[in-house]
């Protein structure tokens, strides 16, 4: 089964994990100085909060996490099918996990990324840098490209 992920760029952690602790009725399942980690099952979901120098707060990008690594293939196969470029990452650390990875941005910029996860790391790691984000298109006015 696939779970949604979603991860904020937070301007305070510890504010915002009793703020998200106390919505979803849980504490995170992974704390660390510049993170933090919801499994939630209703609703199904990896919610992920970091606070890092230079990101502003916000969403910094939506995801799908997959149970192995052909659901990831599969995933990359089809956004590859629709003609979108992917980045892909193997073994790569990032939010203190070892993960197999594809990035995509959608048509308006916001950056996606699929991933399996088959480990544990000590440290953050590094996110997939952003892509350049399309041109906005007629009717879509004067709107930030990559979130």
């Amino acid at each position: 089964m696939k779970r949604l992920h979603v991860h904020i760029a937070v301007d305070d952690l510890n504010t915002s994990i009793g703020f998200y602790s106390t919505l979803f009725g849980t504490q995170p399942s992974v704390v660390k100085p510049d993170y933090a980690k919801w499994m939630l099952e209703d609703p199904k979901v990896n919610l992920a909060i970091s606070q890092r120098d230079g990101r502003s707060g916000g969403v910094d990008h939506l995801g799908v996490q997959v149970e192995t690594d052909d659901e990831l293939r599969e995933l990359a196969s089809r956004l590859k099918a629709a003609g979108e470029r992917t980045r892909d990452e193997e073994a790569a650390t990032c939010c203190y996990a070892r993960s197999n990875k594809s990035w995509v941005n959608d048509p308006s910029g916001v950056r996606w990324e699929t991933f399996f996860t088959f480990g544990d790391a000590t440290s953050y790691g590094e996110d997939a840098p952003a892509a350049e984000a399309p041109a906005p298109q007629a009717g879509c006015g004067a709107r930030a490209g990559c979130c």
